[in-house]
């Protein structure tokens, strides 16, 4: 009987919290079909495709997305692999500093990040050149928590150690151990680091907007000012964007955890 009770009360739960949830997104689905009054369509989904200003700040985030995460990944593998082989007891620090962007808000860290590099003798936000240097350096450390943990996680579940051991006995290079044995290991906890950095470097709003930028997230507190029913279509194609990132996420970690059994490692 008791085991019952638990069990009905764990399925309430799950069942109101899908309904906290998706309530609010068929609520924002539905509002977006109804540009026509009476009938139901997809004009606000064209409207929005069919703005250059959307698609060009699409654009934009994308290209400064990839750029963003290539260089994350650049930076934190090797530093990771660096704390698991030669430094393990500055983990725990390291740890500390990359959950700071969690501690200090967006808008207190950007305004630093303007009010420093925009003053003299720097000024590099004077052109678009620069600001866009500051602005990948941004989304590099407001994407950091994330990136970080998913190497960690990843490196985790590798001997580290031996794998750089047996390279160094083959006499592979520094360089090498990292292309050829570390990153192929890490493949899917990157993968999943690389994805939800993009799909955060995509959705931000304050770092371009005070740096002036056309990035998607400025865009699209811009359509949200102006217009009724596109911002709802807009919520929806960003909510599909951070879905499809979840799936292949999903997908590419449950193909990786199937070969390790299949090849017993």
């Amino acid at each position: 009987m008791k085991k019952s009770r638990l069990d009905f009360w764990a399925f309430f739960w799950a069942v109101l919290a899908l309904l906290y949830f998706f309530i609010p997104l068929y609520g924002t689905l539905d509002f977006s079909l109804r540009m026509k009054k009476g009938e139901l369509s997809l004009l606000a989904y064209e409207i929005v495709f069919s703005d250059p200003r959307f698609l060009q700040s699409f654009q934009y985030s994308v290209i400064m997305g990839i750029i963003s995460v290539s260089i994350s990944i650049m930076i934190f593998v090797p530093t990771v692999y660096w704390l698991y082989l030669k430094m393990p007891k500055a983990r725990p620090l390291v740890e500390i500093i990359t959950i700071i962007p969690f501690v200090i808000p967006v808008i207190v860290y950007v305004y630093g990040l303007n009010t420093t590099f925009g003053r003299a003798p720097l000024r590099l936000t004077s052109n678009a050149f620069t600001s866009d240097i500051l602005m990948v350096g941004g989304y590099i450390v407001l994407s950091m928590p994330y990136m970080y943990r998913a190497i960690d996680v990843g490196m985790r579940t590798i001997d580290v150690r031996t794998l750089t051991e047996a390279a160094q006995s083959m006499g592979a290079s520094w360089a090498q151990i990292l292309l050829n044995v570390i990153f192929p290991n890490l493949r899917i906890a990157i993968l999943s680091g690389a994805l939800i950095c993009f799909a955060t470097v995509i959705g931000e709003l304050i770092l371009g907007d005070f740096l002036l930028r056309p990035a998607l997230g400025p865009y699209m507190a811009a359509v949200g000012r102006d217009k009724a029913y596109e911002p709802a279509a807009l919520a929806i194609i960003s909510y599909a964007m951070t879905w499809a990132s979840l799936g292949l996420i999903q997908y590419f970690s449950h193909g990786g955890s199937t070969q390790r059994q299949l090849t017993g490692r």
